[in-house]
């Protein structure tokens, strides 16, 4: 009888786990971020901007960029959905960048930024690709937890807040950037979050990469 019971068990359990596999097998949503440490992330000058607390990632001093440097498609990614749930504070200004390469200091030469900020003097608004498909109306408030959601599909860049559309752009065949921005072009590269400015506080967590067909 206790061997019966113990094999149902094991049953049971063994399904719950295809099942949850099945499912995230499915689903493809990857963490890139663990709710405890920074490992898997590099930053380079000013690392005190980036400190975990309470599961999330908190941006709070000079300017820094605290870039994805983990195991995960080797933190190299084409095409993709990245989403991560973020909160600001009144004042704060920070971005999330993609298509970027680690650099040690300085703001990061490749790849696109999408805007962080809400309520910054900077008028360029959460979701914004910035200086390229800017955003001016104000979605989400400060103090509160929302979603960005970013996809990358070809020459296509999609931006998402809440799950509305807020940024639908098609980088040009054969574009030419102006000196200075000459890598501001889709490519592929890893991640990066920015700390702006030393009043600029801002919250990251459930940061989760799904990878696409390139």
């Amino acid at each position: 009888m206790k061997r019966t019971l113990y094999q149902a068990v094991l049953m049971l359990l063994l399904a719950a786990s295809v099942s949850f596999a099945q499912k995230k097998q499915k689903d493809g949503w990857i963490s890139l971020f663990d709710g405890k440490s920074l490992n898997g992330w590099k930053v380079g000058a000013n690392s005190s901007t980036f400190s975990v607390k309470d599961g999330a990632i908190v941006v709070a001093g000079p300017r820094a960029h605290l870039f994805y440097e983990g195991p995960v498609n080797n933190h190299s990614f084409k095409n993709f959905e990245f989403k991560a749930q973020v909160m600001t504070t009144p004042g704060s200004n920070s971005g999330i960048f993609i298509h970027t390469d680690y650099q040690e200091d300085g703001w990061p030469a490749k790849g696109y930024e999408i805007q962080v900020n809400n309520s910054h003097t900077d008028w360029r608004r959460t979701g914004s690709l910035y200086a390229f498909d800017d955003v001016k109306e104000v979605y989400v408030k400060d103090n509160e937890w929302y979603t960005e959601h970013i996809i990358v599909q070809g020459k296509k860049i999609t931006v998402k807040i809440n799950d509305k559309t807020v940024v639908e752009y098609t980088e040009p065949e054969g574009v030419e950037r102006t000196k200075g921005n000459e890598k501001k072009l889709l490519d592929k590269g890893t991640f990066a979050l920015q700390g702006h400015d030393p009043k600029s506080v801002v919250y990251f967590k459930d940061i989760m990469v799904r990878p696409l067909p390139e």
